[in-house]
């Protein structure tokens, strides 16, 4: 099994679309970086034929050392969610 960098995805940009290198990166930085400044405002992100980034808030709770046995409290905190699309659940399917 092989993991796709963000080098990976900016080579691919340049090779497919024509454009430099340096822009190529730009380009997917800056294509990150709104999905992320939108996920920290709490928003939603959908990418059509791709999926949805929800951000959900998860309650404190206790929790348990498996080793020791121990409780201790996990602070409420926020969490991405993904939830792909449809077409991408059955291009992986096929």
């Amino acid at each position: 099994m092989k993991t796709i960098t963000r080098a990976d995805i900016a080579e691919i940009l340049y090779q497919e679309v024509g454009l430099s290198r340096k822009d190529s990166g730009e380009i997917l930085d800056m294509v990150l970086d709104e999905i992320t400044s939108e996920l920290a405002k709490g928003n939603s992100v959908k990418l059509s034929s791709f999926g949805t980034f929800t951000v959900r808030n998860k309650n404190p709770r206790v929790g348990r050392n498996p080793k020791t046995g121990v409780e201790a409290e996990i602070c409420s905190r926020r969490v991405i969610s993904f939830k792909p699309s449809q077409t991408m659940r059955l291009s992986i399917n096929k």
